[in-house]
């Protein structure tokens, strides 16, 4: 008999959140975007509810115009350290760009919190969009590496990354005090990695953890993310405005997957929503209004201009057609970029309605428990997604969504009720991966 497949659900810790003036109300605690406390509630709270993970995003550049959660937040990998402390087994995943960072460090970073936390890390592999990042790292605007080169560069970074997890077998740490042999020199390996990026010997100074390594995440839409994602990642965090569309990208990554010789079932899709739930439709729709009023049309504009590299939009008409911008943003949020201006052009909408609606978009996961509950069991059997990254719109969104939408998933049996591993990997459903210098034992 089949074993009926699971809903997978991801956290995403957001501090004080992703719209650009919700610190201001009254019930958002604010501060929380470096508050130990709001994360460690956070954090449990998504493990009361059996989440696999809890997500960290992160970004290197800022200004003045950035979103306040954005000004003023925890580095991904030190905050997740915490959380390993408070917590048992809710997977620990945490951006870092491949693009403005070494492979040696990073992968000794993560196999560290691999093993704090007992088997329960994850890299979101991101390649850092915005160009003014280089200029915090010694270089010029110039030498950010343009949109297929920073994919060339993550993919180079993750084979030199995957190579340093497998510098020792599993069981080279002897530790026999008796002989005085702490390791077997036979299965301890050096990468000896030369390519167009890195230059990277080996071997890492840390072993293999409980789930063998990291699982990797990534969270690009367009051409070049989606072959990245089929290519090397155990997880995808993706978004869309439709349950088509949603289903159009996941048979299209399932599908190069495939291509690839990977068991597309070995790679989950996890798109992010940001549920507002109300005891009546009415609740829920006033929960959004009171986030949507806080948003000025000047915040606005320059919240929509960080996808399009801080562009200063406050120069155009607001209430003309949506400006024709060429290839600006072609090198930053690109896929984000893109359906902006299609959508615009398509619906004929103003600068106004657009800044707006970026800003604040109405979420199509929004009403009673029982309505987020179909729309996600809808999604989940329409192979739209394999399970969701649950944003907090609202304050006590994500509480709202363990207290009243997850024990519905549940009672339908589309979600556990206990965890069925030790390791994030085995609570995805992520086979071990084997040292690829293990001998292969062969019996006659």
């Amino acid at each position: 008999m089949s074993i009926q497949k699971k809903l997978k659900f991801g956290a995403i810790i957001h501090g004080v959140g992703g719209n650009i003036a919700g610190w201001r109300h009254p019930d958002i605690q604010a501060d929380a975007s470096v508050s130990l406390e709001f994360y460690t509630n956070q954090a449990q709270k998504a493990e009361e509810g059996k989440f696999d993970l809890v997500f960290i995003a992160d970004g290197l550049h800022i200004n003045e115009k950035s979103i306040p959660h954005f000004l003023n937040r925890f580095e991904p990998l030190t905050i997740l350290s915490a959380l390993a402390a408070v917590t048992s087994n809710i997977g620990l995943v945490g951006t870092l760009s491949t693009s403005y960072s070494e492979p040696f460090n990073v992968a000794r970073q993560f196999a560290s919190l691999d093993h704090i936390s007992n088997g329960r890390a994850g890299w979101n592999v991101v390649t850092s969009p915005l160009e003014k990042t280089a200029l915090n790292f010694s270089k010029t605007i110039e030498e950010h590496p343009d949109h297929a080169k920073r994919y060339r560069i993550a993919a180079e970074y993750l084979q030199v990354a995957k190579g340093l997890w497998d510098s020792w077998e599993d069981d080279a740490f002897v530790r026999n005090k008796e002989t005085g042999v702490f390791f077997d020199s036979d299965k301890l390996h050096q990468l000896n990695h030369r390519g167009e990026f890195f230059s990277v010997q080996g071997p890492l100074n840390i072993g293999r953890s409980k789930q063998g390594r990291p699982l990797i995440f990534q969270a690009g839409s367009s051409e070049a993310g989606k072959d990245l994602a089929a290519r090397e990642a155990d997880a995808i965090f993706t978004g869309h405005p439709t349950l088509s569309a949603a289903r159009e990208f996941y048979q299209d990554v399932k599908n190069r997957a495939k291509v690839l010789g990977r068991n597309p079932d070995e790679l989950a899709i996890l798109p992010g929503i940001a549920p507002i739930i109300g005891a009546t439709e009415e609740e829920a729709e006033r929960k959004y209004q009171e986030i949507a009023n806080l948003v000025s049309i000047d915040k606005a504009l320059d919240y929509l201009g960080r996808y399009f590299e801080h562009h200063d939009f406050s120069q155009y008409p607001l209430d003309a057609p949506f400006p024709e911008l060429g290839d600006l943003g072609k090198n930053s949020f690109q896929s984000h970029t893109d359906r902006i201006k299609q959508q615009a052009k398509a619906h004929n909408l103003t600068l106004r309605q657009v800044a707006l609606q970026e800003t604040t978009p109405k979420p199509t996961f929004i009403g009673t428990p029982e309505k987020v509950a179909d729309l996600i069991q809808e999604w989940f059997e329409g192979n739209g997604a394999d399970g969701f990254i649950i944003g907090s719109a609202v304050p006590n969104g994500l509480n709202d969504f363990v207290d009243f939408v997850v024990p519905i998933l549940q009672k339908r049996g589309l979600f556990r009720t206990e965890y069925e591993a030790e390791t994030l990997r085995g609570n995805l459903g992520i086979p071990y991966p084997e040292n690829r210098y293990a001998k292969k034992v062969t019996t006659h």
